[in-house]
């Protein structure tokens, strides 16, 4: 039986704009959904259904605008902060914060016209690859309840995945869109360092953290990162923004997912953690990634190998992840006994690294910057598998062990990090399924050149129809 979370977005929208659904019953519809259905998933920490649907009348009272959402339900991960709406952060020493203002991120969504559903679920302050807090019940994978959805975005990408929103933003800092993107079977657009205003990452340290998109096909993923970096439809106006040619509808990424071009790329299996950690990739997503690579060079695309350049990078990023973790406003003892044992252990290197340590970090990172970028120049993306292994089981991770935590994290996802780094784009594409579980790969474009990530993608989706595949519950 038809629903209208079996459009896409992009169709959601088209039906917005004709009148053939309403502002109203579409926020409705996905509010049922989520009441009937969260429960057993748990990507939702807050839902605010009376003023999502107050939002969705007063802009069916204004009428259908330029707007780049409008009407099109979304919700806030629950690091970026709405006025009078609690943030929790993922973490008890939060206590539900009630802001007074909204995060930029959240005020540029509610200008592209989006009507937010509520809160989405994260591990605590964003830290961790994987979505299980002290809050909460765990975030769980909508393909296998018994997974989890992969974090730190990850109740945004099992929102989608359950067909609870038609598309999501997310942050990432490290792999937190491609990580629950690929193990929820998602598109997962993480875009350049500079490329969305509202969340750049040129502010934060290392240039980590960057705002990118959720959805469950190419075009939706452009559509809602067009919106981020472009709510009403002009030229950014943030001075440091990463400008992108526009197209002649005012869409920035929109028209790359024709899926124009032929491109040369290179495939990498190695990762920056090989020499620190024993990484070892599921042989059944080589495979996938092996398939992958023949269907490009069956398609006309070059296809060549690559690594990465010797470096510290496990030493370096450790000493940044660390450093970035000490300013959680844990003050007392008793503040620090509320956070769980991976971030205490973080914050607690943290505030005992050097100003001379991290110094050497951040030049270490930015000489591992350049010569990434200089290893992946003759390609036009470098095509990785996006995780190392299928998506964990609730628990696998060492609740109490923090160094083994952090080392389990890297194991299952050693591929992601180093892209944060280098302030490359990446898209994670769910190309394909093992025993009945997504498993994706991801692309790795040149500075400022999602539009090229994405016009490969679009050729894959064609080919692929990954966005025709749906969990049980859908």
């Amino acid at each position: 039986m038809f629903e209208l979370h079996h459009l896409s977005a992009h169709e959601q929208w088209d039906w917005l704009r004709r009148g053939e659904v309403s502002p109203r019953e579409l926020t409705a519809h996905y509010l049922e959904r989520i009441a009937r259905l969260d429960g057993d998933i748990g990507a939702f920490v807050t839902v605010t259904g009376e003023a999502a649907l107050e939002r969705a009348d007063a802009l069916a009272a204004a009428g259908p605008s330029v707007a780049a959402l409008w009407g099109l339900p979304l919700a806030d991960k629950d690091l970026s902060d709405r006025a009078g709406v609690p943030t929790w952060s993922g973490s008890r020493l939060s206590r539900g914060r009630v802001p007074t203002t909204s995060s930029e991120i959240t005020e540029a969504l509610d200008q592209a016209g989006s009507v937010s559903l509520g809160k989405t679920a994260t591990p605590e302050f964003g830290l961790t690859a994987y979505t299980e807090t002290l809050v909460g019940p765990p975030t769980r994978n909508p393909w296998g309840p018994e997974t989890g959805a992969g974090g730190s975005s990850g109740g945004a990408a099992a929102a989608v995945a359950a067909g609870l929103l038609p598309f999501a933003p997310g942050s990432d800092g490290g792999g937190s869109i491609r990580i629950p993107a690929a193990a929820t079977g998602l598109v997962g657009l993480k875009p350049s360092r500079g490329r969305v205003p509202a969340q750049s990452g040129l502010t934060s340290l290392a240039g980590l953290p960057v705002g990118g998109a959720l959805a469950r096909s190419v075009a939706d993923a452009a559509l809602l990162l067009d919106a981020m970096v472009s709510p009403d439809g002009h030229a950014p106006r943030h001075h440091q923004a990463l400008r992108a040619p526009a197209s002649p509808d005012g869409a920035y990424l929109g028209t790359a997912v024709r899926g124009e071009g032929r491109f040369q790329v290179a495939v990498m299996t190695t990762s920056p953690w090989d020499d620190a950690f024993d990484v070892r990739v599921d042989p059944r997503l080589l495979g996938v990634l092996g398939e992958t690579a023949d269907l490009l060079a069956s398609m006309g695309h070059g296809v060549d190998e690559t690594s990465l350049p010797p470096s510290d990078y496990p030493a370096l990023f450790r000493t940044i992840w660390q450093a970035g973790a000490a300013g959680i406003p844990a003050e007392t003892e008793a503040d620090l006994a509320l956070l769980e044992p991976i971030t205490r252990w973080l914050v607690e290197h943290g505030r005992r690294v050097t100003a001379r340590e991290l110094s050497a970090a951040l030049v270490g990172l930015a000489a591992f910057e350049r010569g990434v970028i200089e290893r992946f120049a003759p390609f036009d993306a470098v095509l990785t598998p996006t995780l190392a292994m299928l998506p964990r089981p609730i628990g696998w991770y060492d609740a109490e062990d923090a160094e083994r935590n952090f080392e389990q994290q890297c194991l299952y996802s050693p591929f992601t990090s180093f892209v944060n780094v280098a302030g490359l784009p990446a898209i994670s594409l769910p190309v394909d399924e093992v025993d009945g579980v997504p498993a994706g790969v991801q692309l790795i474009g040149r500075p400022g050149r999602e539009d090229v990530l994405l016009a490969i993608g679009a050729q894959l989706e064609r080919r692929l129809r990954w966005q025709r595949r749906h969990p049980p519950m859908w």
